[in-house]
């Protein structure tokens, strides 16, 4: 007897694979194309990286044989681009309540601490940096890291729990606000 469980992990093992398969064939291409469109490596990463999120979210798509796989990407990656260069970010406009005039705290002491908290994970092996990074900086939970790493949930607190340590022991004596 199937469960639906079941039949949730073979549809999603499936997909990954052909989403896997897909990067591979199309991913120097279209960071080719995003860079050469937007002239920021790091932008054009994260767009390309977009572009395979969608395509993984449309996986009816991945199975269509309407059409050019790599022409879709494409066609994904120019309006990622697009929309990102007419997005208040790419102007760098923010909506806020405050008065233009209104003072802006010091951000000094907070960006001395991100640069500690940088150089400190530099030391880190680059497992435990991943795991740290993935949990704490995206936002994800240890399951979600585990499928993106290929690894047991156990691994993966085993290696937050280290790396925590490993931290707490090189800035032992230091001060953190």
């Amino acid at each position: 007897m199937t469960t639906l469980t079941a039949i949730a992990e073979t549809a999603l093992s499936s997909t990954s694979g052909e989403v896997d398969d897909l990067i591979e064939e199309h991913r120097a291409a279209l960071l080719a194309y995003a860079r050469n469109l937007l002239t920021d490596h790091h932008l054009a990463e994260d767009i390309v990286q977009e572009a395979f999120i969608k395509a993984w979210r449309h996986a009816e798509r991945l199975r269509s044989q309407e059409g050019s796989m790599r022409g879709w990407l494409l066609k994904v990656t120019r309006n990622l681009i697009i929309d990102r260069m007419r997005s208040a970010h790419a102007r760098r406009e923010t909506l806020t309540h405050d008065s233009p005039d209104t003072a802006m705290p010091d951000q000094a002491e907070s960006l001395l601490l991100s640069l500690d908290v940088v150089s400190l994970l530099r030391d880190l092996s680059p497992e435990h940096q991943e795991a740290l990074v993935l949990i704490y900086v995206y936002g994800r939970t240890v399951n979600e890291v585990s499928h993106i790493l290929g690894i047991p949930p156990g691994t993966v607190k085993s290696r937050q729990h280290y790396a925590l340590r490993g931290l707490r022991k090189m800035h032992a004596g230091h001060y953190w606000p």
